[in-house]
């Protein structure tokens, strides 16, 4: 198992690479139109480069429009596939969590009104605790309970939690981080929970919009068989062009869970809403069917507790939303370096989820996911590359009309997915190279974490203490 959590960084990005080289192959082993030559230039005064102005053939862009839709086809039409099974599923020891088996175990069972616990994981949180507070007792219907899972705090937290009349549980000589102490408050809360009595984990970060927690109540109680429901985040206000860049980035996450019509990507840990008897099985199924120790809910080795939390669930068969009107307002990264540590963390959790799990049906997508990235680094660079090399090697400015129509396309696209987002957001998506620049940010940080992992390098925390800044407000 550590040989494939080392190695699954290299299979994806080798594989990507290879697909890239393909594909190279074959437009550049396509026959040039007769009586047509390439351009040349010259690189730093020695090297010769030819190059072509005109589009690519036809057939050269049929056949890469029909790869591109049959893959996306084939991913779709295979995860819908797996839904449908796990829905359909019977078998109660490998899917216990499946919709059929949870509706025909309850049918005729009335387990009372839903009510939603609230348990706030927070470590030195006093710079957002009292807003994260205020969203909550906001709420109508409000959480039957409110509990602050103060994790080593050395700051006001528990001062601030306790003069809000909520109540506030400390760990105890908890030395892994947020899963830790989560374990340790669900020991003690699980046990007196209905059926009907689910647990929302929600980071000390966020602030609820009017309505989640009625909405997620709402789907709760309409169907039996449903699991979790996670929230939809965009955004905190402020923190200049690396706000926006990031408040684009979820809005577009958004839109792309609306197209979905709210299946299932990661159940963030900004707000998600479990019930008992999901959290019971992934404790029962750790050290068996899950990784991680027999009885903890969270994977205490997971970088990224929520998105192995999310696989675990599914590995069940679990049912899980995240609906449109569950909508809540997160933290945005105030520098880069702050921003640098959380996108290394959350790829470095994500390669090691894989790693974990290893390639099941319910990881499938996931490990496309990450295909589709890899391959998306090596387009981009190199994409971004040629171009350097065309500055370099000719005396003047090259238009190609191929690639100012796929660019044109690009800002297009760039623009209509953050149309929510309000005239800042469009008008950075239409600028185009800052976002190109912000790409290859992440891009780089998906490199960094394959290194790391591909080196066994240790993995760090790296939490960012937020300043008070006020009430957050969406863009």
């Amino acid at each position: 198992m550590q040989w494939l959590q080392r190695s699954v960084g290299v299979a994806i990005i080798g594989t990507a690479a290879l697909g890239a080289v393909i594909l190279w192959v074959a437009v550049a082993s396509s026959d040039p139109e007769v009586g047509r030559s390439p351009d040349e230039g010259v690189l730093f005064g020695i090297w010769r480069v030819f190059y072509d102005t005109e589009m690519p053939s036809p057939r050269v862009l049929l056949a890469a429009v029909g790869v591109a839709l049959l893959l996306a086809a084939g991913v779709a039409g295979l995860e819908r596939r797996l839904l449908t099974r796990a829905r359909r599923s019977e078998d109660g020891n490998r899917m216990p969590l499946a919709p059929k088996l949870v509706m025909a175990e309850t049918r005729g069972q009335y387990a009372g009104p839903v009510t939603i616990t609230v348990l706030i994981p927070a470590h030195n949180e006093e710079g957002c605790i009292t807003q994260t507070l205020d969203s909550l007792l906001a709420q109508s219907p409000p959480p039957a309970r409110i509990v602050v899972v103060a994790d080593n705090c050395t700051d006001g937290t528990v001062r601030l939690a306790r003069a809000a009349g909520v109540e506030v549980f400390e760990t105890v000589d908890n030395r892994h981080k947020k899963a830790g102490g989560l374990n340790q408050a669900l020991r003690e809360i699980l046990p007196g929970q209905g059926d009907n009595d689910c647990v929302m984990v929600m980071d000390a970060d966020t602030t609820l919009d009017p309505g989640f927690l009625a909405g997620a109540t709402r789907r709760l109680t309409d169907d039996r068989a449903l699991m979790a429901v996670g929230g939809l985040f965009y955004g905190e206000d402020g923190f200049g062009l690396i706000g926006q860049f990031q408040r684009n980035e979820y809005t577009r996450y958004q839109r792309d869970l609306r197209r979905r019509r709210g299946r299932v990507f990661v159940l963030t840990g900004t707000a998600s809403v479990f019930r008992p008897r999901a959290l019971r099985a992934v404790a029962d199924e750790r050290g068996k069917i899950l990784p991680g120790v027999p009885g903890d809910v969270y994977d205490t080795v997971a970088l990224t507790e929520d998105n192995e939390l999310t696989i675990a669930l599914k590995t069940l068969g679990a049912l899980m939303v995240s609906p449109r009107e569950c909508t809540v307002v997160t933290e945005v990264m105030p520098t880069w370096s702050a921003l640098w540590a959380q996108r290394l963390r959350w790829q470095r959790g994500a390669l090691e989820n894989l790693g974990a799990y290893g390639l099941r049906p319910q990881t499938f997508r996931y490990w496309m996911q990450q295909l589709g990235i890899g391959y998306g680094v090596i387009a981009l660079g190199s994409y971004l590359l040629l171009i350097v090399l065309m500055v370099l090697a000719t005396s003047t400015w090259v238009w190609f009309p191929f690639w100012i129509g796929i660019g044109l396309v690009f800002t297009l696209e760039r623009v209509v997915t953050v149309w929510r987002g309000g005239w800042r957001a469009r008008l950075l998506g239409l600028s185009l190279f800052p976002e190109l620049f912000y790409a290859m940010f992440l891009n780089v940080v998906y490199v960094k974490g394959i290194w790391d992992l591909t080196m066994a390098r240790e993995a760090d925390w790296k939490h960012v203490v937020q300043p008070d800044s006020g009430v957050r407000t969406g863009a």
